[in-house]
C-alpha cells in the first residue's frame, strides 16, 4: 500500500507519518510512505505510479488540497482522500472529489487509530502480513503470498505462492491468533488453515487449492465450511 503525505510544513507531515506508521505496524500492515511538500510534486509521482491512499493538507502555499485533489481525479478515481485541516470549511468541495475523511489538526491517537481501520475496511487485502522466525530470522511473510499453513510436531509449516515451504517453531493457536481479523483465512480442522483467496473449489469434503494439495475438512465442519466458502466467493465477486 501506498501512501503519499502532501504538506508544506515538514513537521506536520513526519508528525502524520509517525502516527500512522505507528497505526499500521500494529495491524501488521506493510506500508510504504512518501512525503510531499507541494502538490505539483506529488501529482507528477503519481502520474508513474499511482498511490493508494493520499492526505493533502488544504492549507499550502501554492496549489491546495482541494485543488490537488480536482487534478488527481481527472486520472485516478480510486486513491483514497483524506484531508489534513484545521477547518471544515471546504467539506463541500471535498464532497466533490469524494474524500472519504477529514483529519482535523491536532491530530489525536484515538482518530488516526479508527481512520486507520476504516481504511482498511476499503483495501482489505492489502499489505497485511504474519512475522515469523525461520532459522533464527525474523520473516514477514504477507498474507496474499500464504495458500496454507499446517502444524504438526510442534512447528507449523507454511506453504506460499512461490512453491516454498516456510517452517516455524510456533503453537497452532498463537499461529491463528495473528490471522483471526482476516476473512479469507479458514482452519479446515485442528492443525490446517487455509487462504481462501487460493480455494479452487470444495466439494463438501476436500478443498481444492490453486497449488493442486486437496486439504479435507473435519465432518463436523463440512456444513458451515461450504457455506464460509460460498459467502467468501460472493463477498470477493461484489467487491471487485
Amino acid at each position: 500500500m501506498r501512501i503519499a503525505i502532501v504538506d508544506d510544513i515538514a513537521e506536520e507531515r513526519i508528525l502524520l507519518r509517525n502516527r500512522l506508521e505507528y497505526q499500521f505496524s500494529r495491524r501488521g500492515i506493510h506500508s510504504d510512505f512518501t512525503e510531499f511538500e507541494n502538490g505539483e510534486d506529488f501529482l507528477l509521482a503519481s502520474k508513474e505510479r499511482p498511490f493508494t491512499v493520499l492526505f493533502p493538507d488544504i492549507y499550502m502555499n501554492g496549489a491546495n488540497g482541494i485543488e490537488i485533489a480536482k487534478e488527481l481525479r481527472k486520472s485516478d478515481t480510486s486513491c483514497l482522500l483524506i484531508f489534513t485541516t484545521t477547518s471544515t470549511d471546504h467539506a463541500l468541495e471535498g464532497f466533490q472529489v469524494r474524500a472519504m475523511h477529514y483529519l482535523v489538526k491536532p491530530y489525536h491517537e484515538n482518530e488516526i487509530s479508527a481512520l486507520t481501520d476504516e481504511i482498511l475496511s476499503r483495501i482489505p487485502n492489502s499489505g497485511k502480513y504474519i512475522d515469523v522466525k525461520i532459522n533464527g530470522s525474523n520473516v514477514k511473510v504477507p498474507f496474499q503470498s500464504m495458500i496454507y499453513a499446517e502444524h504438526f510436531s510442534h512447528m507449523m509449516h507454511i506453504y506460499t505462492t512461490n512453491k516454498k515451504e516456510l517452517i516455524t517453531r510456533q503453537s497452532f493457536e498463537s499461529f491463528l491468533s495473528a490471522l483471526k481479523m482476516d476473512t479469507r483465512f479458514y482452519q479446515c480442522n485442528r492443525g490446517i488453515v487455509i487462504n481462501l483467496d487460493h480455494a479452487l473449489d470444495f466439494d463438501g469434503t476436500v478443498f481444492t487449492l490453486d497449488n493442486g494439495n486437496q486439504i479435507p475438512v473435519s465432518r463436523k465442519l463440512s456444513k458451515h465450511a461450504r457455506q464460509t466458502f460460498m459467502d467468501y466467493l460472493f463477498q470477493r465477486r461484489t467487491s471487485s
